[in-house]
């Protein structure tokens, strides 16, 4: 039988970019000849890789990269007006973060924000300024909610953070249908976007401590018995280390937003790390595993390259060290053609890369 695999997709503003490459690669690669995908999880920018990836399987579409491919070009700047709009964000982004300019903190519900940005983008596209409308373009609203619950697999897990509760929250679409604001939940950046209300309650972006969802993919209570994977598999947006201590302010910065983005994803590693030691010793029963569908370790990629080796570790998917140490705080919101080109194209060669890299892992453990 096939193994089972969850993604695991972790957020990033415009550098998830890398996630479509790496969906482009597992699709032409054939990834479903090998392995059976039973759920995919991600938070803001990841959540909307994962999301059009698993909308593009639910609807039978070939090549089901297609979609989240899309996404991104019509989410890049085409036009003139855009680009200009583009160019002046990212280098406003810079000279404010290296003190050159002052840095003004409005609240994105304000009248004058508003106003300021209605001016800004005047005459540019609504799907190049407007992320819900941009959305709804590639999104069918009305055959996602016919869709309803989907407690087949693969199971669509979208992270974010309940505002009001503190609590991180998972939508799951083996407990309740997709919606379109699931999405711009998961994606809600607090200082870009007014908190998103669905019912009573309003939600923030869930890199806040959830990126991406990890435990939620275990746990039969979102994914169901038999949807339990085998392998995790982690799109990693953020780097793992730096090779210098950041002085700058939008370096700092920066280094932040990486530290922050990891912490959570290398938490749930541990977790995970804990159960697969106690599967290893016995603790606990064959009932028990047979329950939740689990014959041995799942396997996992280790949280750092210095991490003893364990027998069910596998690789995770990043950037390559080139691209990662040529991105900066502003590239998460920089949109140009050239800087989403090559983080899908670099996305590509990465996804490769570590699918050859599995089955050459797999045939060797078949032969041994």
């Amino acid at each position: 039988m096939k193994p089972k695999i969850a993604i695991a997709c972790q957020g990033g503003g415009s550098q998830t970019a890398f996630t479509a490459g790496v969906f482009k690669a597992l699709a032409e690669n054939n990834v479903q000849d090998h392995f059976n995908i039973v759920s995919i999880s991600g938070t803001s920018g990841g959540a909307i890789c994962g999301f059009m990836f698993w909308y593009a399987i639910k609807r039978e579409e070939n090549p089901f990269c297609k979609r989240v491919l899309d996404f991104w070009n019509d989410n890049t700047a085409r036009t003139y007006q855009e680009r200009l709009f583009n160019n002046a964000v990212i280098h406003s982004l810079y000279l404010a973060g290296k003190g050159l300019i002052p840095q003004y903190n409005l609240s994105p519900s304000s009248p004058m924000a508003k106003s300021s940005f209605s001016v800004a983008t005047f005459g540019i596209r609504d799907e190049f300024t407007d992320l819900q409308t941009l959305l709804e373009t590639h999104i069918d609203a009305q055959e996602l909610a016919a869709m309803g619950q989907q407690p087949e697999p693969p199971i669509l897990i979208i992270g974010a953070c309940n505002v009001l509760t503190g609590r991180l929250h998972k939508f799951s679409s083996y407990l309740e249908p997709i919606k379109i604001e699931h999405l711009l939940a998961s994606a809600c950046v607090p200082n870009i976007f007014p908190a998103v209300s669905i019912g009573e309650m309003a939600y923030w972006d869930g890199l806040f401590s959830d990126n991406p969802p990890i435990s939620t993919l275990i746990d039969p209570r979102f994914v169901g018995s038999r949807n339990v994977p085998n392998e995790i598999w982690a799109i990693k947006i953020n780097p793992t280390t730096a090779d210098e201590i950041p002085v700058a302010p939008d370096d700092i910065l920066d280094r932040h937003n990486e530290l922050t983005g990891n912490i959570s994803l290398f938490h749930s590693l541990r977790q995970i790390e804990r159960i697969n030691d106690f599967i290893i010793s016995g603790a606990f029963k064959d009932e028990f595993l047979a329950n939740y569908d689990i014959k041995e370790p799942i396997k996992i990629p280790r949280s750092f390259p210095d991490d003893p080796d364990a027998p069910y570790h596998i690789p995770r998917i990043e950037m390559s060290v080139e691209l990662a140490k040529s991105l900066n705080y502003e590239s998460k919101l920089d949109r140009s053609p050239e800087h989403i080109d090559r983080l899908i194209q670099d996305g590509e060669g990465q996804g490769k890369r570590f699918l050859q890299t599995r089955l050459e892992q797999m045939d060797t453990r078949q032969q041994n």
